[in-house]
């Protein structure tokens, strides 16, 4: 187990981000660490894959290359499967489960080429003691993974288990949240959190619309120090390599930091607010099983309202509503009934009798909105918005100087960054006398 290759898929626009992680909590580089398309590749140890599982807050999962070769069709994918040495990896009384994706793949059903992979991976266990491991596809306790391209088949074991922006706090939550990888995600792009060095900007951050907490909790994790995966289990523990003695000490050994950050909080400088006092109180509810209610302070209220957090300029980070989401953030005198899909359609016609005025964009009104508040209270402050809206500059009528692709699931997005200035005021007329 001293020679492994390791995959860490990311969401798309994250591969350089994790590399700098995953450099900072291994020091590997050049070959050992290669960025590639949707994630990095590394060359490390079994302890080292432990490691970046308890530390990652970029990556999904942490995958063992087991098999890599070409293949024309599902026979051959039979034979690669077959020819990894499984029983050094989990006994025929577990359960598995095999997860495939393709890339251009010239195979007519990915359901049977994941079939003959099954198929090879459980006769290698019935040829070597004459029993065959079941399948479970909703809670199996090995998850073995299969990548098709054009025409190579690679097959990975899954030391994660659930994925990892599952941190293991998350029980309260609204709609759609964020998920938390792509939340530090965010925080890599901003600059607050460096990942090579793990270290963070001595700035405010403050996220307005802060639903169930997510980006403010992992900023606060991150200053703290604390253990990205501390709170959760792992894929790993199902499998044979696994020692619970040498496991506990590497999570009391890692954890060292995170006594010396809860100790060391002088003063908050992570703040969130959202409208929706019941998104507030999930909020903080979930800060207080991540450990960090101490290190945050989340209050109520409309983003078109509500001051500065600190009177030192800082980072306004934050995913903005869009949609229906729009009511929930606030638009003064506009309540979330009133908006539908984004449009908020006005009950009846304008004076004149016409329908001017009757569909009012509820996007632009409440940007229009955001951005003059901004420009009157948050003169210095910088604000990076995640949205899919490539269009949102024009909305809150400001100019970006910066945008960071970046992908929400399936859904292609931009980071848009905004240097927030006070507003000009009106030049005095020269008298005409």
């Amino acid at each position: 187990m001293n020679n492994l290759t390791l995959f860490l898929p990311c969401a798309a626009g994250v591969e350089g981000f994790l590399a700098d992680e995953v450099h900072g909590l291994t020091g590997l580089a050049g070959d050992d660490l290669l960025t590639v398309r949707a994630g990095v590749r590394v060359h490390t140890d079994w302890a080292g894959a432990l490691r970046l599982n308890l530390h990652s807050r970029l990556a999904q999962r942490v995958l063992i290359e087991l098999a890599h070769g070409p293949y024309r069709d599902e026979s051959d994918l039979y034979a690669l499967a077959s020819s990894v040495a499984w029983e050094e990896w989990f006994t025929p009384r577990q359960s598995f489960r095999i997860e495939l994706t393709a890339q251009h793949s010239p195979l007519k059903s990915l359901n049977f080429a994941t079939l003959r992979i099954k198929d090879g991976v459980a006769d290698r266990f019935r040829q070597g003691s004459g029993v065959r491991p079941s399948i479970d596809t909703h809670a199996p306790d090995v998850r073995l993974h299969a990548h098709l391209t054009p025409d190579t088949a690679t097959l990975y074991i899954d030391t994660s288990g659930e994925p990892l922006f599952k941190r293991g706090w998350r029980q309260d939550k609204g709609d759609a949240p964020l998920k938390e990888t792509l939340a530090a995600a965010m925080l890599a792009a901003s600059g607050w959190w460096q990942p090579a060095t793990r270290t963070v900007q001595d700035v405010p951050l403050y996220d307005p619309c802060c639903g169930s907490g997510t980006i403010v909790i992992e900023a606060a994790q991150i200053k703290l120090g604390l253990l990205a995966g501390g709170q959760r289990r792992f894929g790993f523990e199902n499998l044979r390599p696994f020692d619970r003695t040498t496991w506990n000490a590497m999570k009391a050994e890692e954890a060292r930091p995170q006594a010396q950050g809860e100790g060391g909080v002088q003063s908050i400088d992570v703040f969130g607010s959202d409208v929706a006092h019941r998104m507030v109180d999930f909020a903080q509810r979930n800060a207080e099983r991540a450990g960090v209610a101490h290190a945050v302070q989340l209050r109520g209220g409309d983003a078109l309202q509500r001051m500065p957090p600190s009177a030192q300029p800082g980072i306004i980070l934050m995913n903005p509503p869009y949609g229906e989401r729009i009511a929930a953030a606030g638009v003064a005198g506009q309540g979330r009934e009133a908006f539908q899909s984004g449009t908020l359609a006005r009950a009846r016609a304008g004076e004149d009798g016409t329908q001017a005025g009757a569909d009012i964009d509820a996007g632009d009104d409440f940007f229009r909105q955001l951005s003059a508040h901004w420009k009157s209270h948050y003169a210095g402050w910088t604000a990076w918005l995640l949205t899919p809206d490539l269009k949102l500059p024009g909305r809150l009528r400001l100019k970006e100087s910066r945008r960071v692709p970046m992908w929400n699931g399936p859904i292609e997005c931009r980071l848009f960054r905004f240097d927030l200035t006070a507003r000009s005021q009106p030049q005095p007329q020269p008298s005409s006398r």
